[in-house]
C-alpha cells in the first residue's frame, strides 16, 4: 500500500535487491553468478515466511468469524480468501517463467549435482524474457501486464480509495534508476532481462513475487482489522491544558484543567469544523478563522460558536463520529489617542495623531479614512488630519476590519501676537524712544504658544505688509510702507524731533503652513505708537 512503512524483512529484500542490480552492471563471474544464487534463494525462503505468515492471518479471521457474532462478517472472510485466490495466482505464474528460465535458458538441473547447468546464459534468457529485436513477444511483457493488473485488483480489497503503485514500472519512471544510468531508456523487460545471466533472472522474478506477498499482508491485515483482530493503540502521549481563560486581570484567579492527550499513529482521524475539513497533524486538527466582527454587547464582546466533528475507524473497521459544540469570546479591539482626550484639530494645519490598540498589539497595522478632511497615512498608527469643516471623522481600519470612528473638532487657528521691535529691542511705547536714535524697526509675528507645540510645522507667521507715519500733533509730517523683516527708517528719523511720534498700522499678516503655502491672516485694525523724545 502506497505510504505504508516497510517491515525489517521487506527492508532486506530492497536492499538485496539493489545489490542485484549493481551486481549485474558488472562483468559476471562464476563467483559472482554463485552469489546470485545465494540472493535468490535467500528471496525465495523470505517469500515462504511471507506466504506462511499470510496464511496465518486468513486462519485468525476465520477464528474470529467462527466466534459469537462473528458470522456478520463472512463477507470480509469470503474477500479474504479471494485475496489469497489472486495472490496465489499470480505467483504460481512467476514460478512458471522461473521454471522456463531454468529449463530454456540453463539447460535444466543437473542430476549429479542439483544446480542449474549453464548458470551464465543470458542470450536464452533474453530470448524468453523479452524476445526477438524490437518484437517484444518474451514473456517479460506479459509480466509486466498481469503486476500491474494484480495491484489494481488487489486495491479493491483494501481501504476506499486506496491506490497501489504498479508493480512493474518503467526505468524512466523509477525513481531508483539514476537519471545518468544508460539504461533508462530501456523498457521494464529489457532492464530487468537484457544481458541478465540464468541466477540474476531469477533473483529478479523472486523479488517481484516479495513484493506480491507484501502487498497481499496489507490487505490480509486491513481486512483482519475489519473484525476486531486488530485494536486500536494510542502509542503517542501529550499533554493538554484547558484553561479557563487566557487571559486575567491583577487579583484574579487563573484556573485550568490539566490532563493526558493520546493518538494513535496508525489512524488518521477526520475533523471538521462546521462542515468543512481541516488539515489533521498527529492525530490533532487544526482550525484557524479571523475573529470577524457584529454586534458586540455593552461590554465590548461577541459570542461566537462552531461544531467540531472527528470520525475515526473502530477495531470493527466501522466509521465512529463524535462532535463537540464549542464557544469563544471575540473582543471588540479598542483604538486609543496617545493623549488623554480627543484632541481639537486646528483648520487646514497638519494636526499629527498617534493611534494604537492595546489588545492588537503588534498586529496593529490600520488606514485610515474618514470624512472633514485630508487623511495622511504614517506608519506605526500615526495618521496627519488635515480639516477642511468644523467637524471631522476619523476611521480606522485594520485588517478590512473598522475599529473605531473617532470625532474630532475643529478649531480656527489662533490669531499672532504683533509685537513692535526698535534697534532690536522691544519698543518702549510707555517712555518712548530717542527721535535721533531710532533708527530700525520692526513688527514681529508670535504664534499662539500652545498652537505652536502642537503644530510647529504650521506656526510660521510673518507681517507682510505695515506702515509708518512721522506724526506731530495731528499733524502727518511724512509716511512710508516697509515689507517684511527690520527696516531702516532713517528719512523719517532725520525729521522727527522731540514730541513727535511714529503712528505704526500693520497692514497685512501672513502664515506659512506645512505644505509651504501662503495664507493670509485676517487680524483686523491693529495699530501701535512708539512717542519720541
Amino acid at each position: 500500500m502506497a505510504g505504508v512503512k516497510e517491515s525489517p524483512r521487506q527492508k532486506m529484500i530492497n536492499m538485496m535487491y539493489l545489490v542485484l542490480t549493481a551486481m549485474l552492471a558488472l562483468q559476471v563471474s562464476n563467483a559472482l553468478l554463485q552469489k546470485f544464487l545465494l540472493l535468490n534463494n535467500s528471496l525465495q525462503s523470505a517469500n515462504s515466511s511471507a506466504d506462511a505468515n499470510n496464511e496465518s492471518t486468513l486462519k485468525g479471521i476465520e477464528k474470529k468469524i467462527a466466534e459469537p457474532g462473528g458470522a456478520n462478517y463472512q463477507d470480509v472472510l469470503a474477500k479474504a480468501k479471494q485475496v489469497r485466490q489472486i495472490t496465489s495466482a499470480m505467483n504460481s505464474y512467476i514460478e512458471e517463467l522461473k521454471q522456463g528460465i531454468v529449463t530454456n535458458a540453463g539447460g535444466g538441473i543437473d542430476p549429479e549435482t542439483g544446480s542449474i547447468k549453464n548458470l551464465s546464459e543470458e542470450e536464452k534468457v533474453a530470448s524468453f524474457m523479452v524476445g526477438s529485436a524490437g518484437s517484444k513477444s518474451g514473456k517479460a511483457y506479459e509480466l509486466k501486464n498481469k503486476l500491474n493488473e494484480y495491484t489494481t485488483n488487489l486495491a479493491k480489497y483494501m481501504a476506499p480509495n486506496t491506490k497501489l503503485a504498479p508493480l512493474a514500472i518503467e526505468p524512466a519512471e523509477d525513481p531508483m534508476v539514476l537519471k545518468s544510468d544508460p539504461n533508462k531508456g530501456k523498457d521494464f523487460a529489457e532492464f530487468n532481462f537484457y544481458q541478465t545471466p540464468v541466477p540474476a533472472a531469477l533473483a529478479t522474478l523472486s523479488q517481484k513475487q516479495s513484493e506480491v506477498r507484501r502487498l497481499e499482508s496489507d490487505a490480509l491485515s486491513y481486512l483482519a482489522g475489519l473484525v476486531g483482530l486488530k485494536e486500536i493503540k494510542f502509542d503517542e502521549i501529550f499533554a493538554v491544558v484547558i484553561p479557563d481563560s487566557r487571559s486575567v486581570v491583577a487579583g484574579q484567579t487563573y484556573k485550568a484543567e490539566v490532563a493526558i492527550g493520546a493518538y494513535s499513529k496508525s489512524i488518521t482521524p477526520r475533523i471538521s469544523i462546521n462542515g468543512s475539513s481541516v488539515p489533521v497533524r498527529e492525530g490533532k486538527g487544526l482550525y484557524e478563522i479571523r475573529a470577524s466582527g457584529g454586534e458586540f454587547d455593552k461590554n465590548g464582546q461577541l459570542k461566537r460558536s462552531y461544531t467540531a466533528t472527528v470520525s475515526y475507524p473502530d477495531p470493527s473497521g466501522q466509521m465512529k463520529t463524535v462532535t463537540k459544540e464549542e464557544s469563544y469570546t471575540v473582543l471588540k479591539p479598542s483604538v486609543q489617542i496617545a493623549t488623554a482626550s480627543l484632541p481639537a484639530l486646528y483648520y487646514k494645519c497638519s494636526n499629527k495623531i498617534q493611534t494604537y490598540s492595546p489588545g492588537l498589539g503588534a498586529l496593529y497595522s490600520p488606514t485610515f479614512s474618514g470624512s472633514g478632511g485630508e487623511f495622511i497615512q504614517g506608519g506605526g498608527g500615526k495618521v496627519t488630519i488635515v480639516p477642511n469643516t468644523s467637524k471631522v471623522t476619523l476611521n480606522v481600519v485594520n485588517d478590512g476590519i473598522t475599529l473605531d470612528q473617532l470625532p474630532f473638532n475643529v478649531k480656527l487657528v489662533p490669531k499672532p501676537t504683533i509685537k513692535m521691535f526698535a534697534n532690536g529691542a522691544a519698543a518702549n511705547d510707555r517712555k518712548g524712544e530717542p527721535a535721533a536714535g531710532l533708527r530700525i524697526l520692526e513688527p514681529k509675528a508670535a504664534a499662539d504658544q500652545s498652537f505652536k507645540e502642537t503644530n510647529p510645522e504650521d506656526a510660521n507667521f510673518r507681517v507682510e505688509e505695515w506702515e509708518v507715519i512721522l506724526a506731530s500733533g495731528t499733524r502727518i509730517r511724512d509716511r512710508r510702507t516697509f515689507g517684511p523683516g527690520a527696516q531702516n527708517i532713517s528719512a523719517l528719523a532725520q525729521q522727527a524731533t522731540a514730541g513727535d511720534r511714529y503712528v505704526i498700522t500693520i497692514k497685512k499678516v501672513v502664515r506659512k503652513n506645512f505644505k509651504g503655502e501662503i495664507i493670509p491672516v485676517e487680524m483686523g485694525d491693529l495699530n501701535f505708537q512708539v512717542p519720541l523724545y
